[in-house]
């Protein structure tokens, strides 16, 4: 037991969809909770939301927007706009320090965090990034199905990423951007199922508003594209799960257990943080899961 009164039971640091759900879950657990959202999802530039029940096709906003209005009936949850800048450790808690310069405590402290997408330096990307360059075909991919698509992409990566779109399209080009490190035996089946192959440069995504037109290569070939995937680089959206000596997987996420337990007692994980599987559905699940075993946890905590 701490030697003096928490100010919440839980802090949830992100309030999209992972931390809004695992709020949700604790709130009718009876717990106090404060979520600290800085109001910048990853996925704040994407139009429209698919391959979520009742809500397929809604804004991103629109769903956040609900999960708020419905998390107000819960009156032991508190949800604040503001930035964590810095946390710690405290004997049987933590504390959290925000931009706006407040100070809270609580015995145990959820990241909702999500990544940050690094853009390619290609002119064109970023504007059309979550439109129509994508990085879920089950998201997005029957909106854009039967067209001319393209995959961004190389290696191991790139051959696994053109066979999983040819599903969706029979009009598929892999843009290596670069030589091809794709072995002789890949790139011979993927050609032999109609998936042509360019190793130039990508110059320009030539796009109206977010509405990809066609790439065009360093040698000036021109490909018309409906669609281009791609998984690019990503950086954790908070350092403080490192910071405070949470260990991380070889790709970069936070490594849990299968039940959002990182490796330092107190700390919690959940969502785009720890899983390439960057879906709605799937995050919305790891939180309710998060918030469910959170508040085991803690009652175990009170009986020893």
């Amino acid at each position: 037991m701490s030697n003096f009164e928490m100010d919440f039971d839980v802090i949830i640091i992100g309030g999209s969809y992972a931390g809004l759900s695992a709020a949700t879950a604790l709130g009718r657990a009876l717990r106090k909770v404060l979520v600290v959202d800085a109001g910048k999802p990853c996925n704040r530039q994407t139009p429209h939301s698919h391959n979520f029940l009742t809500r397929d096709g809604e804004t991103p906003a629109a769903i956040t927007n609900i999960a708020r209005e419905q998390l107000e009936k819960y009156k032991t949850v508190k949800l604040i706009g503001d930035f964590v800048t810095d946390g710690s450790k405290l004997t049987d808690g933590f504390k959290i320090h925000t931009l706006a310069g407040q100070t809270y405590t609580a015995q145990v402290v959820l990241f909702a965090t999500g990544i940050t997408d690094v853009m390619p330096d290609i002119a064109g990307f970023a504007e059309c990034w979550g439109i129509t360059i994508l990085h879920c075909p089950y998201c997005h991919g029957y909106e854009v199905r039967h067209q001319s698509t393209g995959i961004l992409g190389n290696g191991d990566i790139g051959y696994e990423y053109a066979k999983l779109i040819s599903n969706w399209t029979d009009d598929l080009t892999l843009f290596t951007n670069g030589i091809s490190t794709l072995s002789a035996e890949q790139a011979k089946k993927l050609r032999s199922h109609n998936i042509k192959i360019e190793e130039a440069d990508v110059k320009t995504i030539v796009h109206e508003n977010g509405r990809i037109k066609s790439i065009k290569l360093q040698n000036n070939e021109t490909y018309a594209l409906a669609a281009l995937y791609t998984r690019p680089a990503f950086t954790q959206h908070c350092n403080l799960p490192q910071q405070l000596g949470c260990d991380f997987t070889d790709a970069g996420y936070i490594n849990v257990d299968g039940f959002s337990r990182t490796n330092i007692q107190g700390i919690y994980a959940a969502g785009d943080n720890t899983s390439p599987m960057r879906s709605v559905a799937g995050v919305v699940a790891a939180g309710t899961v998060a918030g469910a075993i959170i508040n085991k946890d803690l009652i175990d905590n009170n009986y020893i």
